[in-house]
């Protein structure tokens, strides 16, 4: 036991046709191109926490990972797509103008503008929505805590159901796959096995410190802190019920504080293994049902590729015969 806690901590996420792998001090993108072909960029790494001692804080490290990781999965996103070269294709008249008009690349609006979509998405299904139901709620309800409980069930079902649709889509089905391939590299590497992907294959695609977990355990927190939040509210202010909008304002201004409270909570359900942890996580892991799906060994090929670029070096995944798509060009976006 005390041989694996020495092991670094590696995460990663799925992209389109691969996965990146972050360790201690670098980030590696490995994809497969439509030849078959592995093609690999690996970045290096500084956690915010050495850059400035007060990010690696309790809770606070919870609410720099949240904005890390938003920034690095676009920033990720970005650099598997220009290596798979989907962004390479002649853009249109209208890109071209766009591009002219804002001083920007084709590349860097069409990323915008995917950004500024899945963030209003985000706000309009967990935010907006839960908030006029609760509010409607609240005119009928007195009980505060039955009016957060609502929210709180609506935001799941809504999560719940975005997931499940998105892995209708072909696309997106690959890259969960893909997802399950990042779940049993890294739990290769923690029990000590040679990374080979008949040896990954044997482990479940279903892990402890998966983002999935964490959007769980902030809709889960979410609850408690806007339960409390109102009561707050109401013992301070005398406020019985919140509109629509001042309830969004709350959520939104919590919003820091859940996401730091949930990550010391999912850090500490992954280091410990007792019946009333594995029953906490359950749900969690049950949600990762379907955000993951069984790869091949193709799909662990380029996992593992990732992996050792990340912890070991560029050279340790061109002894396998993989690509370099570029030299290290500095820092990508931080992440803890």
């Amino acid at each position: 036991m005390a041989e694996k806690q020495k092991k670094p901590v590696i995460g990663g996420q799925a992209v389109m046709e691969g996965v990146m792998m972050k360790a201690p001090d670098a980030i590696a993108i490995a994809v497969r191109k439509p030849d078959g072909e592995i093609v690999l960029k690996r970045d290096p790494y500084v956690s915010p926490a050495k850059k400035h001692k007060w990010m690696g804080r309790p809770v606070i490290r919870g609410v720099v990972n949240m904005v890390s990781m938003l920034a690095m999965g676009m920033t990720t996103l970005e650099a598997s797509t220009k290596m798979l070269g989907i962004l390479d294709e002649e853009p249109s008249r209208f890109e071209r103008w766009l591009s002219e008009k804002l001083g920007k690349s084709v590349d860097k609006i069409i990323m915008g503008v995917a950004i500024l979509m899945a963030a209003g998405l985000s706000v309009l299904l967990f935010m907006a929505i839960p908030s006029l139901i609760g509010s409607l709620l609240n005119r009928a309800v007195s009980s505060l805590l039955m009016v957060n409980l609502a929210t709180g069930l609506v935001r799941i079902v809504i999560l719940i159901a975005y997931i499940g649709l998105a892995g209708l889509i072909p696309d997106m089905r690959r890259t969960f796959e893909y997802h399950g391939a990042e779940h049993k590299t890294v739990y290769c590497f923690e029990n000590g096995l040679p990374l080979t992907p008949e040896n990954a294959q044997r482990f479940s695609t279903l892990h402890p410190r998966c983002g999935t977990s964490f959007l769980l355990l902030v809709m889960i927190i979410a609850v408690l802190l806007g339960a409390v939040t109102d009561q707050l509210l109401y013992l301070i202010f005398g406020v019985k019920q919140l509109t629509f909008l001042w309830r969004f304002i709350r959520s939104l201004a919590i919003l820091p504080i859940i996401a730091g409270v949930s990550f010391e909570a999912l850090q500490a359900l992954a280091r410990k293994d007792n019946g009333l942890v594995r029953a906490v996580r359950w749900p969690g892991l049950m949600l990762q049902k379907l955000t993951t799906r069984e790869p091949d060994l193709r799909q662990l090929e380029v996992a593992i590729a990732a992996f050792n670029a990340a912890l070991y070096g560029e050279h340790a995944a061109e002894a396998e015969g993989v690509k370099p798509e570029a030299e290290d060009a500095g820092a990508q976006a931080d992440a803890p």
